[in-house]
């Protein structure tokens, strides 16, 4: 066996680890991202409906400003009135009056609708708001038992990584450089075992040369088409 196998071994056990803690971790996520989708769409719910009391009340406090208007207008009418000398002038301002008045109960009328409007968006607005409640109080216990489990990988992660430092050290530094510049590329492992005369991991042949060193022990190749480092198991 070669003399830096076994720390080498060691050491990718520990990035097996530590790989293994990050799957985990995502696990997790597909999970968490449905809650998240949850309380989103009853958040929107809410945000629509407090826009409609908004706008509720932008056109109730638009119809006020109407009226107002409209009976400063026909106040101007009645003064004007009272002056009038003319028979035809005076018709003409009865008839303004009279239809001023008709326009006036209408926007009278829409304006106690539009305050049965502000009311009825207040009311949708609560209902969307103790929805949001009831979404978030239905999924405290899930939100508790996922926060739990990713405290207790993390917590695995990081002793996995404290050991992954202590078994680097053991690795000849050459090799050790070796190793991390495998694991940076597209390979699921850095080092393999040879799978009879071929690469454990593309299964491409080795050189009969290359394959006697390695079997030997005298060298930790790496293959020739992937890259990856190579032993032969005892």
């Amino acid at each position: 066996m070669h003399p830096d196998l076994e720390a080498l071994l060691a050491l990718q056990d520990r990035d097996v680890a530590l790989a293994g803690c990050d799957a985990r971790l995502k696990a997790l996520e597909p999970e968490l991202q449905t809650l998240d989708d949850q309380i989103r769409a009853a958040e929107r719910v809410v945000e629509q409906a407090r826009a409609g009391i908004q706008a509720a009340l932008e056109r109730r406090d638009g119809l006020e400003g109407k009226i107002q208007s409209y009976r400063t207008m026909q106040e101007q009418r009645r003064q004007r009135l009272e002056w009038v000398r003319g028979a035809k002038e005076a018709s003409t301002l009865m008839a303004e009056l009279d239809l001023a008045r008709t326009v006036l109960a209408k926007e009278e009328a829409e304006f106690m609708r539009s305050g049965d409007a502000v009311g009825e968006a207040e009311r949708k607005t609560a209902e969307a708001e103790n929805a949001l409640d009831n979404v978030r109080e239905a999924q405290s216990p899930q939100r508790e038992a996922i926060a739990g489990k990713r405290e207790e990988i993390a917590a695995e992660r990081e002793r996995a990584e404290v050991d992954r430092e202590r078994a680097s050290k053991d690795v000849n530094a050459v090799l050790l450089g070796k190793y991390d510049r495998i694991r940076r590329g597209k390979a699921p492992l850095a080092v393999f075992a040879l799978h009879g005369s071929s690469c454990g991991n593309c299964f491409t042949a080795v050189p009969t040369q290359r394959k006697a060193l390695i079997q030997r022990g005298t060298t930790i190749e790496g293959c020739e088409a992937c890259g990856v480092l190579l032993y032969a198991k005892e």
